[in-house]
């Protein structure tokens, strides 16, 4: 079998995650789903300084701090592990 490029894969991903809900999923999963996205489509951390930073968003940017040291490719391969690690259960 030919392993397919990692973008498809990422994409088809990205596809699968967007047919979840957010009830379905536990809340340090969709953190972790948000910091290997925004890592591997942004690939450069920015700060939201505005006036609706809350605490939802503080939580997103320290779950993206944690792991912005990751080249984009392996973000994307870590978000396709947690996707299809979720589709096993």
């Amino acid at each position: 079998m030919i392993e397919k490029d990692l973008d498809i894969r990422f994409q088809e991903a990205v596809e699968i995650a967007s047919q979840m809900t957010q009830s379905s999923l536990p809340q340090d999963i969709q953190l972790r789903l948000y910091a290997f996205y925004k890592q591997a489509t942004h690939a450069s951390l920015s700060y939201d300084h505005s006036d609706n930073y809350d605490l939802r968003n503080a939580f997103k940017t320290n779950a993206w701090i944690q792991i912005s040291h990751l080249p984009e490719e392996e973000a994307k391969e870590k978000y396709i592990e947690i996707i299809n690690s979720l589709l096993k259960k």
